[in-house]
């Protein structure tokens, strides 16, 4: 499997703060089936990495993992907040890419009203990057407006969602709206998100076992990040129906009554 986004490198953002705390989480990754790591550190106002910082410690811990004899390959990423990319030099935002393709890795905002993302996006697509759109399942402002996402990812945008929504780890309603993304199928991949060993940890199989998506793993877990890690065609989308349970009829967010609370907790 390839984990396209975890909070892996150490001492650079909320996730682990040692180097030993980025092992047992590279460590748990590994035992897991996971073979490829992105490295995604957030590159926000509060956590402003720059990518020669990234890379420093992407190989650093490329080091220790091979003389723990760990077999995993590390790649170098970010997760980027859509406030900070005027902030960053257009110079350095290829360095911040996930492997060899174009695809940059933007945060979902958390802010209940939320910026809209389609000229942030458009100007990317401008400059010849791609988007991937980490954790919409967590997003207030697309739980408020699914109408906006769906457009983004008619623009071309794709949606790694965390695995851990599938099972319930950030509450009820951001798990239904996660299986509704689903369903709609608005759903291209699936990371882990992990921070660390024990609170936030990695994993993808088993939720989407429990999800009752085993059957995508594949697709979801290698086939389309590897075309994103090396820049290539995304692969279709399996022809077997992605539904999970009743769907109903027509655009589910235009049926909904209410809209959902979703949890705030930082990615």
């Amino acid at each position: 499997m390839i984990d396209l986004h975890c909070h892996v490198l150490p001492g650079i953002d909320d996730g682990p703060e040692t180097i030993e705390g980025s092992v047992a989480l590279a460590r748990a990754a590994a035992n897991l089936g996971v073979r490829t790591l992105v490295a995604t550190p957030h590159v926000s106002p509060r956590f402003p990495n720059r990518p020669e910082k990234i890379l420093g410690l992407v190989e650093e811990l490329r080091a220790r993992l091979a003389t723990e004899e760990l077999v995993l390959d590390l790649v170098p990423g970010a997760e980027i907040a859509p406030s900070q990319l005027s902030e960053i030099d257009p110079l350095e935002l290829p360095g911040l890419r996930l492997g060899k393709g174009p695809w940059l890795l933007l945060e979902s905002p958390f802010n209940p009203t939320g910026p809209r993302l389609g000229p942030a996006v458009q100007g990317l697509h401008t400059r010849g990057f791609r988007v991937l759109l980490a954790h919409p399942e967590r997003c207030p402002a697309f739980h408020r407006d699914p109408a906006e996402l769906q457009s983004l990812v008619q623009a071309g945008v794709l949606t790694p969602i965390t695995a851990g929504a599938l099972v319930g780890r950030f509450g009820g309603r951001v798990r239904e709206f996660a299986l509704q993304l689903v369903r709609a199928g608005m759903v291209h991949s699936v990371a882990s998100d992990a921070h660390d060993r024990a609170q936030r940890p990695p994993g993808m199989a088993s939720e989407l076992q429990r999800a009752g998506l085993s059957r995508f793993a594949d697709w979801l877990t290698y086939e389309v990040p590897a075309a994103i890690l090396n820049g290539a065609e995304i692969p279709p989308r399996p022809q077997a129906s992605f539904a999970i349970g009743p769907a109903g009829r027509g655009a589910w967010w235009r049926r909904r009554g209410r809209s959902l609370r979703v949890s705030t907790r930082p990615s």
